[in-house]
């Protein structure tokens, strides 16, 4: 079972995200405060869990969360400022959005939740003074493979693979030829044949190798 806390702070949020490696879409986060008598023996990393037990744990975990937010960050914004800034920027964006104010922060990974903050950019949010030194002041560890150590961890990754996958299957309606509602836009054989094929769109990463090198995409 996984462990209740990292801290001994009573509000102690985990967060994660989804979608880092993935050629379309956007990244996204979510970060949630559970109760201190959350359990839950099947919750783990939403890596090691099938999309059905996934789809059944999202509405236990936001019907027990004290509070939980969802954010995506567009291709856009993910060209302009590198997708590790903005896997951390939808983080930062979503303990901006919680109705209570943590204590402490646990954040999947090896690079704390505060350590570039107020990033510019011509799409997305911007932050304001005021929540970059609200983000600054909360008290946070990065764990690597936390999403496998920690339930609030593990729960924000079910969030944010959950809803995640929600969105490309709606955008998969739109450009079927991708098969995004499958692959949900990592990139897979069928993916990179389908780029290879159509071209890009809208939702594509241009930032990103679309395509091995010895193949050529015509944009």
């Amino acid at each position: 079972m996984l462990e209740r806390q990292y801290s001994s702070f009573t509000l102690e949020v985990g967060t994660d995200e989804a979608g880092r490696g993935c050629l379309a879409g956007p990244v996204t986060a979510a970060a949630i405060l559970l109760p201190l008598d959350f359990q839950n023996t099947i919750l783990n990393d939403s890596k090691q869990l099938s999309e059905k037990v996934r789809e059944t744990l999202k509405p236990i975990i936001e019907s027990q969360a004290l509070t939980y937010a969802v954010t995506h960050l567009f291709p856009q914004e993910i060209d302009e400022i590198n997708i590790l800034n903005a896997s951390m920027k939808a983080m930062q964006e979503c303990i901006l959005k919680l109705s209570v104010c943590p204590e402490f922060i646990i954040v999947d990974g090896n690079r704390a939740i505060n350590a570039k903050l107020g990033l510019k950019s011509k799409a997305g949010k911007k932050l304001s003074k005021t929540e970059i030194d609200f983000l600054m002041a909360i008290p946070n560890q990065s764990i690597v493979k936390g999403d496998a150590k920690y339930l609030s961890i593990a729960a924000a990754s079910v969030l944010a693979k959950t809803y995640r996958d929600e969105y490309m299957n709606i955008i998969h309606e739109e450009f079927p030829m991708y098969n995004w509602k499958k692959n949900k836009g990592y990139p897979t054989k069928e993916h990179r044949e389908a780029i290879r094929k159509y071209g890009t769109t809208k939702y594509h990463r241009m930032s990103f190798r679309l395509l091995p090198e010895q193949l050529k995409l015509e944009i």
